[in-house]
């Protein structure tokens, strides 16, 4: 499966953007997806993820409450609603897929997009 993450932007403390990772192939819905980010200097850090019916989402403590994954299988897609965005939210967003389908945390994500930059200005 091929990932391509779009959507990023720069954007004021408190605004929201929405991150779309569009896939191809025939098989996304069997695939757990998750988004990930690595800001400058640092490690890359989980994000959220949804398994593959869209029927469990996971969330880094650090984002819970403002960000929402939901997926759209029928349009290979997977999106990543970013709310009440704050500086240190600042990073490069990566989609992956996990073949188990599971989309747990730290499942084996084996496919990997570009990336798509987020900035938050305070």
């Amino acid at each position: 499966v091929q990932l391509q993450a779009s959507g990023g932007g720069l954007v004021q403390a408190g605004a929201s953007l929405r991150l779309s990772c569009a896939a191809s192939g025939r098989t996304f819905s069997h695939y757990g997806m998750g988004w990930f980010r690595q800001a400058p200097g640092k490690e890359r850090d989980f994000v959220a993820s949804i398994a593959w019916s869209g029927g469990s989402t996971y969330y880094a403590d650090s984002v819970k409450g403002r960000v929402t994954i939901a997926r759209d299988n029928a349009r290979n897609t997977v999106y990543l609603q970013l709310n009440s965005l704050k500086p240190e939210d600042t990073a490069v967003y990566y989609c992956a897929a996990d073949p188990s389908g599971w989309g747990r945390p730290t499942d084996n994500y084996a496919y990997w997009g570009q990336g798509t930059q987020v900035t938050v200005s305070s």
